[in-house]
């Protein structure tokens, strides 16, 4: 692989020009390899804001639209960032992917479980490559668990957890302004922001790469939070909104084919800080990011040494092991200098996708990856209204899952 391709121009278009999006265009038209030749979305002055913001690195033509088809007809345009409200995010990327660009969408749940397979046959007819531009998956701690697991200090993986613990009330106080999170916490019960958990554990897992989510559970607890924050804005008879459906807490249990369970937590309707809730519990040891703390038990350990309590079991800051045990990709991050949203996060992931770009290779979150981890949503949500019940997570590789490579060789790859 040719290593001046890392610095090969790729031209890209935006759709969806909102808040997100203009962090994204931030990052993006830093690197001097990128050129964002292409805005589009349903208002002008947003699209303004976005070549404002490319204006303060780069000076080359930049083309707007309203209409997403005219701009994913631009052969020029390799690679296409969607960046809309949830509900547009699957039919864009198909249109993406049918168009021959590589494509990447910004994070959210699927509203339905065709969407996901969908996405996954467009793919299949295509060969257009399509990511979740889950950044999450690109966090220092992550990316360090994930190394940790790799080189075996937890031993064999039993258990995960992750949430998304978010304090999010004021999504019950823009309903008039039509956001369509808003409309989502009304009208479902589900956990409707699941990647940001999910992503970083099922690659902790193996998930699609010889492992798989078997079946689910999800339970919600009644609903007070979005309630109590919109009588205050709109007062308790207003037209505007209506009950809010979802619950304050839906915490999901998954079972995985290699005998392994997840719990995810979906909290954004009550008071607390944020937190991601990571966990992860081998047989040698353990990460809680809440504590930010790691127990390891001490390599020659034994029973006897147990009943004589030779062990203390007492945790330790999880940095004393991060600097030790820090993923390559942070490595060479923190020696070039972090940059970008989220704490680098949003940098890593962007340079990922256009890593793969340029190499003309698969990505390192795939199409299968996406389907399965914005499935939950959907999957979540059919559970609830079954009292819990548990329901069959699709296998998207139709069975590939079994025998899949990682992706090819790349500094970005999650896979090795």
């Amino acid at each position: 692989m040719s290593e001046n391709l890392d610095d090969r121009l790729v031209k890209i278009g935006v759709i969806g020009v909102g808040g997100r999006a203009i962090g994204l265009i931030d990052t993006l038209a830093q690197m001097k390899f990128v050129e964002i030749v292409a805005l589009c979305d349903i208002k002008e002055e947003r699209m303004e804001d976005g070549i404002r913001t490319i204006r303060q690195y780069a000076d080359y033509p930049v083309s707007c639209y309203t209409d997403y088809h005219e701009l994913l007809a631009r052969k020029e345009i390799e690679a296409v960032i969607i960046a809309t409200s949830w509900n547009e995010h699957i039919r864009i990327a198909i249109a993406s992917m049918k168009a021959g660009k590589y494509t990447g969408f910004e994070v959210g749940g699927a509203s339905s479980i065709a969407q996901c397979w969908d996405l996954v046959r467009t793919y299949e007819e295509t060969g257009s490559p399509c990511m979740m531009l889950e950044n999450c998956c690109y966090g220092q701690y992550e990316l360090a668990v994930l190394n940790m697991i790799r080189k075996g200090l937890f031993g064999e993986v039993i258990h995960c957890e992750g949430g998304y613990q978010h304090d999010l009330r004021g999504v019950a106080e823009i309903i008039h302004k039509g956001y369509q999170r808003s409309y989502h916490h009304m009208y479902r019960c589900a956990d409707l922001y699941p990647t940001h958990e999910v992503g970083p554990i099922a690659k902790y897992l193996n998930i699609n790469r010889g492992n798989r989510f078997l079946t689910l559970t999800s339970t919600a607890s009644k609903s007070r939070g979005l309630d109590i924050r919109a009588t205050k804005a709109y007062g308790e008879h207003s037209p505007i909104w209506h009950r809010h459906a979802l619950g304050d807490v839906v915490t999901t249990v998954i079972k995985c084919a290699g005998g392994e369970t997840v719990t995810l937590v979906h909290d954004t309707s009550l008071p607390r800080p944020y937190t991601r809730g990571n966990v992860v519990h081998g047989t040698k040891g353990i990460w809680m990011e809440v504590n930010h703390s790691m127990y390891f038990e001490p390599e020659n350990f034994t029973t006897e040494d147990e009943s004589t309590e030779i062990v203390e079991h007492k945790w330790k800051d999880a940095d004393t092991y991060v600097k030790k045990y820090q993923h390559p990709i942070w490595d060479r991050f923190l020696n070039d200098g972090v940059t970008g949203g989220h704490g680098g996060m949003d940098y890593l992931v962007l340079r990922a996708f256009i890593y793969s770009v340029q190499h003309h290779i698969g990505l390192p979150i795939d199409v299968y990856d996406s389907a399965t981890w914005m499935a939950i949503t959907c999957l979540s949500e059919e559970s609830i209204a079954k009292g819990s019940m548990p329901v069959s997570v699709p296998d998207f590789t139709n069975g590939d899952w079994i025998l899949k490579k990682p992706m090819p060789d790349s500094p970005w790859s999650l896979d090795v």
